[in-house]
């Protein structure tokens, strides 16, 4: 028995003599890592299949979706949500927002048969591009774009040539649909859609409000009135020769500005920098001497201070008179003896010296401030003009009575003339829209005597024939204003302005006209209306002088009688006037 169970003993140390603790450890830990390793490579394989999956579903995605969709839908979106349109009176869209694309070419995906190809390609379809250029650029194997600002369109032609080293970047873009039409307006934004001047700078803030994202910013402009009034400075260009031009339509009630034009003027879209003086805008930002236009207000100073009335007769008028070291001298020779009426009617310089000697100076200088025409003011763009500043005194005051000396905008020019007709109410001239009517407690700084006083006057300037400014005289539309010659600084060129108020009677609008150095137009055929004389009135040719009245007066009828319909069927009481 103890062989037996001594037996049993070995048998089951036999069993366990090859496997002591140690030896069970070491193969626990060999089996862990055979188990990590297994895991590892099973994480591996996920994630490769997870890989190879994705960019399957990626490929498919991008094979089935249309190249527009793939540039078109995010960034128009984000686009549209950081700026807002801007729209005319009649909801016609001034300004709004596009996907623009801009299209490069990487050369060295190319090889050399590749880029002959591709210059045939681009030569037939883009005859436009400088070939020689774009060869030279292939050559140097760097990017380089080939074309920027492209429209949909224009991208998709380059698109469809199939070429795999064109690329393509969208641009979200700020647009203008009427290009030059409102082009010192308006004016445009940088590449990260931030206003840099015009309105688009002025309302920076707001057109960027994302919680009005969806209303656009509504201006008082009226797109069909800018684009008739500009075609007629643009023809006067053709007729006088001029260097430039400017012309403002205001609602005197309101203020208003149903157009602003200042040429020449540019196209927004094409966005490129401006740095030359006449591209400035003439209305807004332009200080000038205006002359004659200014005898208006000398004789409503006159009126208000209660030294004159409209029959006071001024004797022995002299043809000139002397000024420290200045002559002051009538442009043609006048009667010795004129009424107050007669003075402006035929813009009698020493006349209107003698009516600013009666006011007086501080007088004088108190009501040019009342009007507004002495300060920077406060409009709704920064491209606005200071007018110079001077010291008065008796021989300043003879020079500005006739508006010499003395320097606004017009601007300016055309807000003082809207006081002056709309009842001597004081307004406030925008481009932008608001909502609030009038309430009845506007400031009164002219009384209605002067106001009605001075709108028969002008009114007498157009349809007199010794007035300065009867080519204005358009039959229905009752028109009254004033004219104004001035020799530009240091120069013999002209600056010549004519301001109407019309229907006279009772003035809606103001509308101001200004040239910018006119010439002589001796081929210019001008028509006459109809007088005692001439019933069927006349037309006459070969006129070398270069006053207001002979051109700037001349346009300014022309655009009141291609406006004034329209003018008449926007307002029931002003066609109840005409």
């Amino acid at each position: 028995m103890k062989n037996k169970k001594e037996k049993i003993i070995k048998k089951k140390s036999f069993y366990f003599e090859d496997y002591d603790e140690s030896e069970l450890t070491d193969s626990n830990k060999i089996y862990s890592i055979i188990k990590i390793s297994l895991s590892r490579v099973t994480f591996l394989f996920l994630i490769f299949i997870s890989v190879i999956l994705i960019f399957s579903i990626k490929i498919t995605y991008l094979s089935l979706s249309s190249e527009k969709n793939f540039y078109n839908n995010s960034p128009n979106k984000k686009f549209i949500s950081e700026r807002r349109n801007i729209i005319d009176r009649n909801g016609s869209v001034l300004a709004t927002n596009v996907n623009l694309y801009d299209v490069g070419v990487r050369p060295q995906l190319l090889k050399q048969k590749d880029k002959k190809n591709l210059l045939i390609k681009l030569g037939i379809l883009f005859p436009e591009l400088n070939l020689n250029k774009i060869k030279k650029k292939l050559n140097k194997n760097d990017f380089f774009w080939i074309g920027k600002r492209l429209t949909p369109k224009a991208k998709d032609q380059f698109w469809l040539i199939g070429n795999k080293a064109l690329v393509f970047e969208p641009k979200p873009s700020r647009i203008y649909p009427q290009k030059n039409l409102f082009s010192h307006i308006l004016g445009q934004t940088d590449d990260i859609n931030k206003g840099i001047s015009g309105i688009e700078k002025f309302f920076d803030s707001q057109l960027n409000n994302k919680e009005k994202i969806e209303l656009p910013l509504s201006l008082t402009l009226d797109s069909n009135l800018q684009h008739l009034i500009r075609e007629e400075l643009i023809n006067a260009q053709l007729d006088f020769k001029n260097i430039g031009s400017g012309a403002i339509l205001m609602d005197v009630e309101n203020g208003e500005i149903l157009s602003l034009i200042s040429l020449p003027d540019y196209n927004l879209n094409q966005r490129i920098l401006i740095n030359d003086d006449i591209y400035s805008n003439k209305i807004t930002l332009g200080v000038y001497e205006l002359g004659s236009v200014f005898k208006t207000f000398t004789i409503a100073a006159g009126l208000e201070n209660k030294v004159i009335k409209p029959n006071t007769i001024f004797k022995d008028l002299e043809n000139s008179l002397t000024c420290d070291k200045y002559t002051i001298s009538e442009h043609d020779k006048l009667p010795k003896n004129l009424s107050v009426e007669q003075i402006l009617i035929r813009s009698s310089n020493i006349g209107a010296v003698r009516i600013a000697q009666k006011v007086g100076v501080e007088k004088y200088k108190d009501f040019l401030n009342s009007l507004g025409l002495l300060d920077t003011i406060n409009f709704d763009l920064e491209e606005i003009g200071t007018p110079l500043s001077f010291r008065w005194g008796k021989c300043k005051l003879a020079t500005t009575s006739y508006g010499h000396g003395i320097t606004t905008t017009p601007l300016q020019l055309a807000k003082a003339y809207a006081i002056l007709g709309n009842g001597g109410y004081k307004i406030k001239p925008s481009i932008l829209k608001k909502e609030k009517k009038l309430d009845g407690q506007r400031e009164q700084i002219i009384s209605n005597k002067t106001s009605n006083a001075i709108n028969l006057i002008l009114r007498k300037v157009v349809s007199l024939n010794e007035g300065t400014a009867n080519f204005a005289d358009i039959e229905g539309y009752d028109v009254g204003g004033k004219t104004g010659t001035a020799v530009k600084y240091n120069s013999k060129a002209k600056l010549n302005t004519f301001v109407a108020l019309f229907p006279s009677s009772r003035p809606k609008y103001v509308l101001l006209v200004m040239l910018d150095e006119p010439k002589p137009a001796p081929n210019f055929v001008y028509e006459f209306p109809p007088s005692e004389k001439f019933p069927n009135g006349y037309k006459y040719s070969g006129e070398r002088r270069n006053t207001s009245g002979w051109n700037t007066v001349v346009v300014a009828g022309k655009i009141i009688e291609k406006i004034g319909p329209i003018l008449a069927i926007n307002n029931l009481q002003a066609s109840n006037n005409f």
